[in-house]
């Protein structure tokens, strides 16, 4: 198969920059890895990571780490991978297998951070090389414009809500809904729980009843907490977007409830420690997952028929796509070819 000499992407070239037009130059994979004709690519908070230095990262750095695309270029070597398979990746771009959280299989948690986007080009682009072991099959029929989103947005909430003490109909509570809170409400309630929807204002009201959510409760109107509460405290509450003043939400958890971190801001966020004991309330947060998590998340979303709702840009659009990725209902998607 040939391939080009060079090709297109989107990247920063500077700390706080915008992203920029590059042409990058074609590289065979080496052993280990694949490279990838990109056919979607999710846009989401994190591809802001290397653009404010957050992790420290080298210049240009091309960001995107929730994405699909065919297999167009495999080493000698590979045994596993073949040409034209339909394969993604996400945040988890690969593990050391040698640190202690690999040596126990928490592999989204090596100590290396091989991250998408981060430590090495995302999928803003053409074409991305990827390391196999951060491959994940993709179920035939999904399309790639919503199994991207599903390997970041969609595993982050999956992953964390199977990870958590709660039972089939016990109360979840979705606050923020964007990206991740769209997807929150689909799959909570297709793994059994009751989902009610926390927002501002009543604009989304419509979208998450037929998401799934059986109530939704608009903070500028009532004590959200308060109501949770009325029907029974909310065992999980699932913090989709960031906010700074959490303390009100922890009355509305249940006895033995947790607050599930999953998207935060860098500010503060105060939190009277006395409020944890007398409910014995748990804080926690949860990255995505490896490429296996990732896998049940795709092929649990195809069972359920989950899906992102998106907006499809082009890539020479990438630059706008990227400022929509908080405005967008529910996530912007880039779509190269």
């Amino acid at each position: 198969m040939s391939h080009p000499a060079t090709f297109t992407a989107y990247g920063f070239t500077e700390k706080g920059g915008e992203l920029q037009k590059l042409s990058l130059p074609w590289t065979e994979p080496t052993d280990g890895h694949v490279v990838l004709k990109v056919k979607a690519c999710g846009v989401c908070a994190g591809d802001d990571v290397p653009r404010l230095q957050l992790i420290p990262t080298p210049f240009p750095r091309v960001p995107g780490h929730e994405f699909v695309g065919e297999i167009v270029a495999v080493p000698e070597s590979e045994k596993d991978y073949k040409l034209g398979q339909i394969v993604g990746g996400g945040w988890h771009g690969g593990q050391c297998n040698s640190c202690a959280n690999c040596k126990v299989g928490k592999f989204i948690g090596c100590s290396a951070h091989y991250i998408h986007g981060v430590r090495s080009d995302g999928a803003y682009a053409e074409y991305v090389t990827v390391r196999k072991e951060a491959l994940v099959p993709v179920p035939e029929g999904m399309a790639p414009e919503h199994a991207g989103p599903l390997l970041c947005a969609g595993i982050t909430v999956f992953n964390s809500l199977r990870n958590v003490d709660i039972r089939a109909g016990d109360l979840v509570a979705v606050n923020g809904i964007g990206g991740l809170g769209h997807l929150a409400i689909q799959f909570a309630s297709k793994m059994g729980y009751r989902v009610v929807a926390l927002s501002s204002g009543s604009s989304k009201r419509e979208d998450c009843l037929k998401l799934g959510a059986f109530a939704y409760l608009d903070g500028s109107q009532v004590d959200q907490a308060a109501e949770l509460q009325k029907l029974g405290g909310a065992k999980v509450i699932m913090l989709c977007a960031p906010t700074s003043n959490v303390a009100p939400l922890l009355k509305g958890l249940a006895y033995d409830g947790t607050l599930l971190v999953l998207a935060a801001g860098h500010e503060p966020t105060p939190i009277p420690l006395f409020m944890l004991v007398p409910n014995r309330t748990t804080i926690r947060g949860w990255p995505s997952g490896s490429a296996q998590d990732s896998a049940d998340c795709l092929n649990f979303a195809h069972h359920f028929g989950i899906k992102p709702l998106v907006q499809l840009f082009p890539l020479d659009k990438a630059a706008d796509a990227f400022k929509a990725r908080s405005t967008a209902r529910y996530r912007a998607v880039i779509v190269p070819n």
